[in-house]
Parts: structure tokens; sequence; C-alpha cells
């Protein structure tokens, strides 16, 4: 009887370990379909080749913009930032907790919306740590 109970109990853990790594993985596709198709972060945090294709090798590490408005804009940033965990950005702001909140809030950790022509997205809990768990995968 005690075999079958300890059995028991190491099928339920690996069950519930199965379960824990699906929500996961979940968790991650969700935060890259938003970033990638929904926020479309890539357009401006992803470099791209001399035929102006995304080099997937370094996605979210940061780009040049070459495109500027029309109207000049006051605070127009020509560059985007690295958003990999591997980035500045990550360190300054004080790691993955600083970066959900800004997603949140649309809020840097100084309390002021990042420069043009980042947007200021206002997000669900839920969603902006997708985000982040996707951003960690990124190297």
């Amino acid at each position: 009887m005690r075999d079958l109970v300890f059995i028991s109990g190491a099928v339920i853990l690996l069950c519930a370990g199965q379960l824990v790594r699906a929500a996961g993985e979940d968790k991650v596709a969700r935060g890259k379909y938003l970033a990638e198709e929904i926020g479309k972060c890539q357009e401006c945090h992803t470099p791209v080749n001399e035929k102006g294709e995304l080099e997937q090798e370094k996605a979210m590490k940061g780009r040049v913009l070459n495109w500027t408005p029309i109207t000049p804009v006051a605070d127009w940033h020509k560059t985007s930032p690295d958003i990999t965990p591997a980035g500045r950005l990550w360190m300054r702001w004080g790691g993955e907790e600083a970066m959900i909140k800004y997603l949140m809030t649309g809020l840097t950790p100084r309390g002021k919306p990042a420069g043009p022509p980042m947007p200021a997205y206002k997000m669900k809990r839920e969603d902006a740590e997708a985000i982040v768990a996707y951003l960690k995968t990124l190297k």
C-alpha cells in the first residue's frame, strides 16, 4: 500500500510538472504573439540587413531608426534600445518587474513615458508578463 501511495504521488508530481511546463510554454507563445503580431515590437527593436529584412538572430537587440516624421516631433528617438534581458535597459530599469510595470503603465521607472515613436502601452498584467516571458527567451 505504501508503494502504491508513493507511486501515485510521483505520477501526480510528474503530471503537475508537465502542466507547469506547458503553461510556461503557452505564456511564452502568447508573449511572442503579443510582441510580434500585435505590438509589432520587432519593427523598431530588431535590426535589418541591407535588403531591409529583419535579422532574426538579433531579435529585439535594438536598431537605428532610419525614418522621421514629416513634421518634427519633440524628443524623437533615432535609435531603439535592446529590450532583451542582455540589454542595458533591463539593468538600468531594474529587471523583469520594471519591464512588466512599464508595459502595464506606459511609464518608465522615472515615472515618464518613453520618448516617441514608442507608444504608451497599458496592458493587463498577464499580457505584460507574457511579453516579458517571451523577451527572456531571446539571447
